[in-house]
């Protein structure tokens, strides 16, 4: 395997771990993978250093290949320098460009003041020597170079040293308006920590802010208020709530971490609202870590720290998928639980067993941890071979010890059918948004997920417009929509929310669908959207014979999904479907 380097040329990667480039041209692994190995690899044979072997007899820093990063500059020492400029700040090359010569009062001997020999300046001292007595001498003492380095000496960044004087301005015009004033400097925190509002009470915390500081979020917090039409006491909560964040900052000016905006929760003051009041101000960080990352940590706490790092990389790839081959799309957080929850107590009783990594695990212990059969044996071979087929294709191990092991398929629950009494009460509910969301999971099979992305644009025309899809919509159903669009019109008359279903919760913002929570409520207890699905679903292929394409065309499913939902028909039923024909 090969990548790309500098200079239009390839260099060779090592076959086993694929990251490393080889040991020499003429073997195809590195030392760390070197067969019998790990072999200590021989001293650079231009420099002579026994660290950070690279490849073809030499280190990362003489590697013409290499991007060995920034060091220490070889005069000076100030951190920066790179080997382009052969480990030379640009200020030394500068130095040694003019000193090396002796006619302009330099030249390369001993320095006086730290010892080393150098290129020396017009002052008889290296740059490092006169930086530093510059550095420390006060006005009015003598200049003292031996003195001043006595005791060591400041070391600085390679190439920051910038004039410090100011330039001559001309007079501004009398009507020019005055500067802003320059904010003062300020020591930031190290570890910003969360502010503990309950500990403190909610009285007298929104008093703390700078009036200068509230005043344009709070005009901000009020132009929301007026678009999206918060009630009173929801923009007064919510100017509260900034008020008491600028308040809490440990410096003026600061923009405020979203996590820390969670601690208004402990005080019973909305988080939602002051989030959309920073962030449209853009004075809002969003630091706050995803659930499934904690969730994840949670899991693989006190397994050994290379199996947690083999685990991370699985986590990562299925969580954001990636672009470089072999590709592979995200996955739902819901796939990453489960298959990760299926294969956890195996891996937990490798580590009790004294594995360490993933790396170890052979055949021989995948066939002894898998259960003899059943559904706790499809479940363990699923999620043991989901980490190892991913991480085989991303290097990290070097074999696949669950391929060509048959686990078995995890069931699937066989749809059924639901009492028709239940489903024509729940038609013909008091309810308008009850009746037009049943109506359109029993007339039209849609997924839960498909109602809540529903806009008031994918109904037009008489026909619903989803997923690619133009499917006319049936009579029961126009009518139901059409009583709920009225109580819509009727209960939210300023609605900004492009959403066909909204509540008490949403119809103020203006991107936010419905829970699924609301939607399951409005349903009613003994009945989901899926097993409404499943059994209109049902009902079509009894009324078309089995047909499978028709089936997948018309619920927008798979044919390995629609197959799920013919065995039901019986030999006799399908019969007389194949004879017609």
């Amino acid at each position: 395997m090969t990548a790309p380097t500098g200079r239009g040329r390839r260099l060779t990667r090592c076959r086993v771990c694929g990251t490393n480039p080889v040991a020499i041209p003429q073997a195809p692994f590195c030392f760390g993978c070197w067969p019998g190995g790990p072999v200590t690899p021989p001293p650079c044979l231009r420099c002579g250093s026994d660290k950070d072997y690279f490849s073809s007899g030499l280190c990362i820093r003489c590697h013409p290949w290499t991007d060995p990063g920034p060091d220490s500059c070889l005069d000076c020492l100030a951190w920066g320098a790179r080997r382009h400029h052969k480990w030379l700040c640009q200020g030394c090359v500068s130095w040694r460009a003019k000193y090396s010569d002796p006619a302009n009062g330099g030249g390369i001997g001993p320095c006086p003041a730290c010892g080393r020999t150098l290129t020396l300046g017009a002052r008889g001292i290296c740059r490092l020597c006169l930086k530093h007595t510059n550095y420390v001498r006060q006005p009015g003492d003598p200049w003292d170079p031996v003195a001043a380095n006595k005791h060591g000496q400041q070391l600085f960044f390679a190439d920051m040293f910038k004039s410090t004087s100011i330039p001559r301005q001309p007079p501004a015009p009398l009507d020019t308006p005055a500067p802003d004033p320059v904010q003062p400097a300020h020591q930031l925190p190290l570890f910003p920590a969360k502010p503990d509002l309950a500990a403190h009470g909610r009285a007298g915390l929104h008093r703390r802010a700078h009036p200068d500081d509230t005043a344009p979020l709070e005009a901000i917090a009020r132009e929301l208020a007026t678009n999206q039409h918060w009630t009173s006491g929801q923009r007064r909560d919510a100017i509260i709530g900034v008020r008491i964040m600028l308040g809490v900052q440990d410096n003026r000016g600061d923009p405020i971490r979203a996590s820390h905006v969670e601690a208004l929760r402990d005080i019973d003051l909305p988080v939602w609202s002051v989030l959309e009041i920073l962030s449209t101000a853009g004075v809002l960080i969003e630091d706050r870590t995803p659930r499934i990352d904690t969730w994840f940590q949670q899991r693989t706490d006190g397994l050994p720290e290379p199996m947690t790092h083999e685990l991370q990389t699985w986590f990562d790839t299925k969580k954001n998928g990636h672009n470089t081959q072999p590709r592979t799309r995200p996955r739902s957080h819901t796939t990453i639980q489960i298959q990760l929850t299926w294969a956890l107590p195996t891996l937990r009783a490798w580590a009790d067993t004294g594995h360490t990594t993933l790396r170890e695990i052979s055949r021989e212990d995948i066939l002894n941890a898998l259960p003899a059969g059943g559904v706790e044996r499809a479940r363990t071979g699923q999620g043991l071979k989901s980490i190892f087929r991913l991480l085989k294709t991303r290097k990290v191990v070097f074999v696949d010890p669950t391929a060509r092991i048959q686990t078995g398929q995890h069931p699937t629950r066989l749809p059924l059918t639901i009492d028709v009494d239940l489903i024509a009460a729940r038609l013909n509910s008091d309810n308008p948004a009850t009746a037009a969301v049943i109506a359109l999971v029993a007339f039209h099979g849609l997924r839960l997920q498909q109602l809540q992305r529903l806009h008031l644009t994918d109904i037009r025309d008489r026909k619903l417009h989803i997923d690619g899809r133009t499917i006319p919509l049936a009579e029961p159903v126009q009518r139901r929509l059409t009583t709920y669009l009225t109580h819509r019109n009727t209960t939210w008359p300023q609605a900004l929310n492009p959403h066909l279903f909204i509540n008490q919760r949403t119809w103020r913002r203006d991107a936010d669908p419905a829970g699924v929570r609301w939607f399951r409520l409005t349903i009613g207890a003994g009945l989901t959207a899926r097993q409404l699905r499943e059994d209109r679903i049902l009902n079509e292929v009894d009324a078309n014979g089995g047909d499978i394409r028709a089936i997948a065309d018309l619920f927008g499913l798979s044919i390995n999904a629609s197959t799920r939902y013919v065995p039901r028909l019986e030999t006799s039923d399908l019969t007389p479907h194949h004879t017609s024909q």
